[in-house]
């Protein structure tokens, strides 16, 4: 599975994705808001937050780019608001390139189970590149 890219908006990211649809001429995919996700204790949603993008992409030539709001209480920075995406159908493998990359870096996301995924995080490595490891469920 070759990398994929995710980039991160400040609450204008359905604006970006329409733009983006119309530059490349491509369909616009269903958007996935932070209200149609569950709240939780560890996720509360904010009137704010509810109608921000938690999910969308776009095929643009022949790449995958997803796109997303970060939730008001997270850090957004211009330049460092993109991320490399491993889909990967081999926990070992996850786990060994996520351990590898953590040295040196930070992890604002350990492995862990979430509701789209098996095991899923984010790691930045020491030169800052964030990357965000996701198990591929075998087809």
């Amino acid at each position: 599975m070759p990398l994929q890219m995710y980039l991160n908006f400040n609450g204008n990211c359905r604006e970006a994705v329409e733009f983006y649809a119309n530059v490349f001429n491509v369909e616009k995919q269903e958007i996935m808001l932070y209200k149609d996700v569950h709240s939780s204790e560890d996720f509360p949603l904010t009137e704010e937050t509810k109608n921000l993008v938690m999910h969308t992409f776009l095929n643009i030539k022949g790449s995958i780019v997803m796109f997303s709001d970060v939730p008001p209480g997270m850090p957004f920075t211009v330049g460092n608001n993109i991320s490399l995406v491993v889909n990967c159908n081999d926990i070992d493998e996850i786990r060994s390139a996520f351990e590898k990359l953590s040295v040196g870096g930070s992890v604002p996301m350990e492995l862990q189970e979430t509701f789209w995924s098996k095991l899923y995080g984010y790691v930045v490595d020491k030169f800052g590149v964030g990357w965000q490891f996701n198990l591929e469920e075998k087809k």
